[in-house]
């Protein structure tokens, strides 16, 4: 079967999303399938991915919220690349492409939800209702995201689970001291790293409590670094300003090296409203750091409490404190919750398992469409 797959996303941003369609595109390039990668909106720091794996892309330049105009340039774009499958990514690239592939006539059409996504109103619900009934199929990487959606009036049975898959982890080579140095740190005191975009979802105002209210119990031996970018940064200083001080919760800011500091920390939090699956998390289990994460779905996925990390209820930022200080009171405890979150990640989600799993989803997908068309071929 002659595959010719177009992959539509709104950005190449350091996201999540972002990083599993670049690692995606790459991987049905090295298979020799034909994938092009449609960016709605803009490129991104994931556009270096898609340049060194040699994968072809094409900037839409969406403007706004509404732009009719990206619209007829997405659906031009994609009757130039004459794609059998049309795979898309996120509400906006979810909405423009999936409508842009009906209208042309593209035999597979698939959406993918990431998250749960807990701020989309009932017009975005009434939108990914309508498309629903024009894909053939929806990715996710969680079960909790199947859950969400099934609930709000989406078919279970289009779902299709497959998990995030991350490359394998090079052998640190910085001491804890050269690392110290390059992000700030003090080497004598114990890091707690927290990694995301700095907006409500991630509950960064948990988490700054959490670190004030440890080095309370401790005698101000901690610091929790925080990497990355966004909307709150501004307020969440204030903030931590005001309850605690720069030396227990420090701001990295967006950050390309984070690889480099996951060996070196003692705890990694998350304490999200609500996720798909984390790849920060799951890069932290893959560098062997105890993790203590929120009890919502995606998390759950990925952290069985007490074997491969720790649960917390939601909200509960005293408890982020307890249950770490916990770990640290056991280090045996820790280690070894620390070597199942590692041997977890390494068996279960690897890049060749995500990319074999879509691309058996595209094959099988686009055999049926052709099997009940009497076996002809597409045209455009």
């Amino acid at each position: 079967m002659n595959l010719r797959i177009a992959l539509v996303i709104p950005t190449m941003d350091r996201g999540g999303a972002e990083q599993q369609v670049a690692l995606l595109a790459a991987g049905l390039v090295e298979r020799k399938i034909s994938v092009h990668v449609v960016l709605l909106t803009r490129g991104g720091p994931r556009l270096t991915t898609l340049k060194e794996c040699q994968v072809p892309y094409t900037l839409i330049g969406k403007r706004g919220k509404f732009d009719p105009t990206a619209f007829w340039r997405l659906k031009r774009v994609l009757r130039e690349l004459q794609p059998n499958v049309v795979h898309t990514f996120l509400f906006a690239a979810n909405s423009y492409g999936r409508y842009a592939a009906m209208r042309i006539g593209v035999p597979v059409i698939i959406g993918s939800e990431r998250c749960v996504d807990l701020w989309k109103t009932w017009r975005h619900l009434l939108v990914d209702r309508y498309l629903a009934r024009c894909s053939d199929a929806m990715t996710t990487n969680s079960a909790g995201v199947v859950d969400y959606y099934a609930s709000r009036g989406i078919a279970r049975d289009l779902f299709h689970v497959i998990p995030n898959g991350l490359p394998p982890r090079a052998a640190a080579m910085k001491t804890r001291e050269q690392v110290a140095m390059q992000f700030g740190l003090h080497p004598g005191r114990k890091w707690i790293g927290a990694v995301g975009r700095l907006w409500p979802q991630k509950r960064y105002r948990d988490l700054i409590w959490a670190a004030d209210m440890l080095n309370n119990l401790r005698g101000d031996d901690t610091t929790l670094f925080i990497v990355g970018d966004g909307p709150q940064r501004a307020e969440l200083l204030r903030f931590r300003d005001s309850v605690s001080n720069p030396r227990r919760v420090q701001f990295g800011g967006a950050r390309e090296d984070v690889s480099d500091l996951l060996p070196h920390l003692q705890a990694f939090w998350v304490a999200s409203g609500y996720e798909g699956q984390s790849n920060a998390l799951m890069e932290a289990m893959q560098a062997a750091v105890p993790c203590v994460v929120t009890d919502i779905p995606g998390n759950r996925d990925l952290v069985a409490h007490d074997v491969t990390g720790i649960l917390v209820k939601l909200g509960d930022a005293a408890d982020f404190a307890r249950q770490t200080q916990h770990l640290w009171e056991h280090p045996e405890m820790a280690l070894e919750i620390a070597r199942a979150g590692h041997e977890t990640i390494r068996s279960s989600f690897t890049v060749p398992a995500m990319v074999e799993n879509h691309l058996a989803l595209y094959q099988r997908l686009l055999e049926t469409k052709t099997a009940s068309k009497g076996g002809k071929t597409y045209g455009w």
